[in-house]
């Protein structure tokens, strides 16, 4: 059976369109170009939907029979009226090669399910909080750090995004630098709230893969803490396939134990992609 034509752009739903089953079509508020590499937009938020700061959900857009859908972690905190996702643009991606191209008004498509293992209800009690993220592994920490229970569980937040580029780490030093200034979370923020940058392909203050720094201790030295411990410390994963082996590898070493939405333990990992 030959495949149906796509469309890359789409100024509201193709007239004649289905939405599918289980899905809402919202509208997209705002778009964002921060490299050639990387894009946030915004969506309406239906009023019905609910979500916990750091679960993801299924995007996709009305351009064809069978929509392709793809996971991406919803970027703002439970509490905003309107959904944020943060994106990479790949050129021949079965999803993002058309959303990339989404415009203001234009259609997208979400699954009413959020899901995902990368909230605080996974894991136990603890003193400090490390978010390990690479590229837009940093969405859904882009929610949890903006939400107000995350302060009422640790009394440190230690935000780490590792990028190959200096120009890719704007997304999150422009989301910490909100967050310290919301007027909701700013006071806690401010006290609490860490951020962490390294690079790996240009100069900057701190350089090299972000478990290298871990495993050799940089990052400590840089932060003035002691290494990663299952008494204090608990810690969420979200990046590269390779870099959740990686840290889940380290965790392990550190004698942590892998925490669940139905089992919480001291570190989780995210385990969704977008292509």
């Amino acid at each position: 059976m030959t495949e149906p034509a796509i469309q890359p752009i789409l100024q509201g739903a193709p007239a004649g369109f289905a939405i599918p089953n289980g899905c809402f079509d919202l509208a997209v508020t705002e778009v964002q170009h921060y490299t050639d590499r990387l894009f946030r937009f915004r969506v309406e938020r239906p009023a019905s939907f609910r979500f916990r700061s750091g679960e993801f959900v299924m995007i996709g857009l009305p351009n064809a029979e069978r929509p392709v859908m793809r996971a991406y972690s919803i970027a703002s905190p439970s509490w905003d009226d309107t959904l944020e996702f943060y994106s990479i643009k790949v050129p021949d991606g079965p999803l993002t090669q058309h959303l990339q191209k989404i415009r203001e008004g234009d259609t997208v498509l979400m699954r009413k399910k959020p899901t995902g293992t990368l909230v605080l209800d996974a894991l136990t009690p603890g003193k400090r909080l490390w978010m390990l993220s690479t590229g837009t592994g940093i969405a859904p920490f882009a929610s949890l750090i903006r939400d107000p229970d995350t302060y009422e569980r640790f009394e440190q937040v230690l935000l780490c995004h590792g990028c190959r580029q200096v120009a890719e780490l704007t997304y999150g030093q422009q989301i910490v630098a909100a967050t310290h200034a919301d007027p909701l979370v700013g006071d806690l923020a401010r006290d609490r709230l860490r951020l962490f940058n390294t690079t790996t392909r240009e100069p900057y203050g701190v350089q090299g893969r972000l478990t290298d720094l871990i495993t050799t201790g940089a990052i400590y030295t840089h932060l003035d803490l002691p290494p990663i411990s299952p008494a204090d410390d608990r810690v969420m994963i979200c990046g590269s396939k390779e870099m959740l082996t990686d840290c889940r590898d380290i965790c392990l070493n550190y004698g942590l134990e892998e925490g669940a939405n139905n089992r919480p333990a001291e570190f989780v990992v995210e385990k969704a992609f977008v292509d």
